[in-house]
């Protein structure tokens, strides 16, 4: 098999993660993962990996935040199997990047050190929720609420932008909210 980046190089056996068998770029150090070897490792390891998880866990920033995307990351990939093109879905992260997949056998690339993001992030047992279009949406959703966050730190200084953050929580959850909004820009719409 042949690496889906450097068609050139030959994929060698290595291991990732909680002993997942992949191919190796000894190249550019990316993984492919047969789709079969997958579901059998996730059926195995799901609910040990889950256990662990939940008594360590480990903040999203933590990894994520300084993951610098491969340069491979903006190149098209081919199966190292049947040679298609791999489907891309984005992994919106502080660094956003892309996860591969084969749309005829399944199989997975991830470019180095995306796997290591995914098992942060609890993506590893799920990787098919990264294809569909309702994770796709929520993660730009909470993608933009957090650069929205990020300019209104900015702004205001943290201890403002954490009150105002506070208020908006407590009108969107009171029955009467939309007063409150309302009577917030009646203030701020006063001629000067």
């Amino acid at each position: 098999m042949e690496c889906a980046k450097h068609r050139e190089i030959e994929l060698v056996d290595g291991v990732i993660g909680e002993d997942l068998g992949v191919k190796c770029c000894p190249q550019c150090k990316g993984n492919w993962i047969n789709a079969n070897d997958y579901q059998s490792w996730r059926a195995g390891n799901a609910q040990q990996l889950l256990r662990h998880r939940q008594r360590h866990r480990v903040p999203l920033g933590a990894i994520a935040g300084d993951f610098v995307p491969s340069e491979q990351d903006a190149k098209a990939g081919l199966c190292p199997e049947c040679k298609r093109y791999l489907a891309r879905a984005k992994v919106m992260v502080k660094n956003p990047f892309y996860v591969e997949r084969c749309p005829g056998c399944g199989g997975i690339w991830c470019d180095a050190g995306e796997w290591e993001v995914l098992e942060s992030l609890g993506l590893d047992l799920e990787i098919e929720q990264v294809f569909s279009g309702q994770w796709q949406a929520e993660a730009r959703s909470a993608h933009y609420a957090e650069k929205e966050r990020e300019a209104l730190v900015e702004k205001l200084g943290w201890q403002a932008a954490d009150r105002v953050l506070e208020l908006a929580e407590i009108l969107e959850s009171h029955p009467y909210g939309d007063f409150g909004v309302a009577y917030l820009m009646r203030r701020f719409d006063k001629p000067q």
